[in-house]
Order: structure tokens, then sequence, then C-alpha cells
């Protein structure tokens, strides 16, 4: 966060009654907070880590120009986060990195076993509207209606994009397609409403 405390936040305009740390303080506090998690969510969005660390810091470095804290600060930094991912996904140089990158989707760590480094790469194959949803209803532990109004979707189109997601990752982790789930097997996962 010090890293972006330079001096291009310095210039903005502080409310009257406010010294400059303490109009930051909330800024400061979803970095500490939310970081991580938006790091993840920027590579469920097809960014590489560095890119998602790029995009994050120009996204918290736009909320400290910002005179005042928002009404809902996680949620605007989610949205805020999620429009610079986007707007960066599509550039073309970008865009061809990125392929080069989306084989080492999540950096691997030495703890990581057999079984985490699977669930990773079953992730990574979702379509990309599936996987933003299961990032943000696990990571991030969002309600469907939450992520419906990050996305700009109904709860019920959220919910089955994870429910659908879900049974993809189960067929992909036993090894199946997605086609060879049968309907017995779907059941285990249950009901879009048993996940809220």
């Amino acid at each position: 966060m010090r890293c972006l405390l330079g001096r291009e936040s310095r210039r903005t305009a502080i409310p009257r009654g406010l010294n400059d740390s303490q109009s930051k303080r909330w800024c400061e506090k979803l970095y500490e907070a939310k970081s991580a998690t938006l790091l993840l969510y920027g590579r469920a969005l097809g960014l590489s880590h560095s890119e998602a660390e790029d995009v994050l810091q120009d996204t918290f470095a736009a909320l400290l120009g910002m005179g005042s804290e928002p009404e809902n600060p996680e949620h605007y930094g989610l949205r805020a986060f999620r429009n610079r991912a986007l707007n960066y996904r599509r550039s073309v140089w970008r865009r061809i990195r990125r392929e080069f990158e989306s084989q080492r989707w999540f950096e691997k760590s030495r703890e990581e076993g057999h079984r985490e480094r699977r669930a990773m790469d079953c992730l990574k194959t979702l379509p990309i509207e599936q996987r933003e949803v299961i990032v943000l209803k696990i990571w991030h532990e969002h309600t469907f209606d939450a992520i419906a109004r990050v996305l700009d979707l109904s709860p019920n189109t959220v919910a089955g994009r994870y429910r659908y997601g879900l049974l993809k990752l189960k067929a992909c982790m036993k090894g199946d397609t997605y086609a060879e789930f049968t309907g017995e097997e779907t059941a285990i996962v249950g009901p879009a409403s048993s996940f809220t």
C-alpha cells in the first residue's frame, strides 16, 4: 500500500476536517482485506499474475485519488478492479502475452498436492463466465445477489453459472467430460438455491 501513497495521490483534494492519512484509511483497510482475493479474481478473468498485480495497483491508485469513501467500498473496489481488468484484457498485445502465460494460470506452490493442481487445471478450463462466478462465490464469499450486482446479471443467471461450473469441475476432477454426467450424479451438487 505504501507504494500507492506516492506523490500522485498527495495532489488530490482532501475533504475539510480530515488529514491525508484519515482520508485514505478506508482504502488501506480495503487493500489489506481484499488485495489477495482481487489478484485471484484477476487470474480468473484471464490475467497473468503480473497483469493482475498491475491492475490492482492501478485500481487502488485511482481509489486513493477519490475525494471521499464510497458508500460501499468493497463493492465499489471490486467493480473498479473488474472494469480495469476487462479493459486491460482487450489489448491485442496483452492478449498474445496472456495466451503464453495461460499454461501457468496459478503459480505453483511447494505445498500444493496433486488434487490441488488438478483442481486448478480444471478451473482454468471453465468458460470465463463460470470461473468468474466460482471465484467470487468461494474465495470472495459473496452471495449470488452480490455477484449479480457486480456483474449486472440476475441472481438466477449467476446461480446457474455457479452450478454448471461446479458440475464441470466435478466431472473434470473425476476425469469425465461434462457431457458424460448423468442426472443421478448431478443431484449430488443440488439445486442452485442450496448455494446461497
